[in-house]
């Protein structure tokens, strides 16, 4: 390929398809930061369940990981995608017959990213819980403060600190799985860059601009969470 078609065909404009694959890039970040605070919160809750010392939420925290770690996360996003408009229009037309209900590539994307996110989280979160001694809790209590104070103001910071290493590999992943939503016709990095492909014939060069790109946010993202780490461990040192 001559270098000044490979420039055309990555320039800004009618003759390129940077602004397009740019476009995609924003959507990719848009779901994985619409994901992360959903996952986040989902896998705490599970973890707390599952190191609940009430069985019947250890068996619902333990079920709950156990699907959606087992699932392949493209199974887990075509049955949500398909599956959840037929539910969703049966439950609709008990009321009105005339309903059609459709589902959002990016609200599909979010919701199935969301839950395979945290059962993953859960496992960090849940591990981060068995390594803060039970005298924490037991300190807590002995200066009055209530079970929702330790936990906010005992408990929370440590975890925190603990869990951040394991929760980044979590978040990379999740930042990598963007890309399965391209098969729900959301126009993200992957999908962006798979039509540039087909309608130029120049398959290598998107997809390694694709990868490139996955790559940059990976890096950019590591740079962040370091920064975020060592003030966790400043904070912690004061």
């Amino acid at each position: 390929m001559p270098a000044q078609s490979i420039w055309t065909l990555l320039s800004w404009g009618p003759d390129g398809w940077s602004d397009d694959i740019a476009s995609g890039v924003l959507v990719t970040i848009a779901l994985a930061l619409a994901t992360l605070p959903i996952g986040l919160v989902i896998g705490f809750f599970v973890a707390f369940a599952k190191q609940h010392e009430e069985p019947s939420l250890r068996l619902a925290g333990n079920i709950y990981t156990t699907v959606f770690r087992g699932l392949p996360e493209l199974v887990t996003l075509f049955l949500f995608f398909f599956g959840m408009p037929l539910l969703l229009q049966y439950i609709v037309r008990l009321f009105n017959p005339d309903a059609t209900i459709d589902v959002n590539s990016f609200v599909a994307g979010m919701i199935v990213l969301a839950l395979i996110f945290s059962s993953y989280a859960s496992e960090v979160f849940l591990s981060a819980f068995r390594a803060i001694p039970k005298g924490q809790y037991e300190g807590g209590y002995a200066i009055g403060l209530s079970t929702w104070q330790t936990m906010r103001l005992v408990i929370l910071p440590q975890l925190i600190r603990i869990a951040f290493p394991g929760l980044e590999n979590c978040w990379l992943s999740l930042l990598k799985d963007t890309s399965l939503v391209s098969v729900v016709n959301l126009a993200e990095t992957l999908r962006q860059s798979g039509v540039a492909a087909r309608v130029t014939k120049h398959s290598f060069l998107f997809y390694s601009v694709a990868a490139l790109i996955f790559l940059a946010l990976a890096v950019l993202s590591s740079i962040a969470t370091s920064y975020i780490l060592r003030h966790l461990g400043r904070r912690e040192a004061r």
